[in-house]
């Protein structure tokens, strides 16, 4: 397994309430796909560097996990694929 960062932007609009459960099914997919979370931060609404999808900014959330890469092309799947994702990226550390 390997570790990966992976963070992802939810749209501004969204309740507190909302943009938690899009951060949850997130969490629950890479579960369903045996990756292990290490740790998850909540870096609040921060304005984007440039608009993207006509918002200038957004709900900001990272995840630190070892996964397989099958895992991880699964998030990147659904995160392009959610509506309620804005912009994400997915890094994988080198020890």
């Amino acid at each position: 397994m390997r570790r990966y960062e992976l963070m992802f932007v939810v749209k501004p609009t969204l309740e507190d309430e909302a943009t938690l459960k899009v951060l949850e099914t997130m969490k629950t997919l890479l579960k369903d796909q045996k990756a292990e979370l290490i740790s998850e931060k909540n870096m609040g609404r921060r304005e984007l560097a440039y608009e993207v999808k006509g918002f200038k900014n957004g709900n900001y959330f990272l995840l630190v996990v070892e996964a397989e890469p099958d895992a991880v092309k699964e998030f990147d799947r659904i995160a392009n694929i959610n509506e309620d994702i804005i912009r994400h990226i997915v890094v994988k550390v080198e020890k």
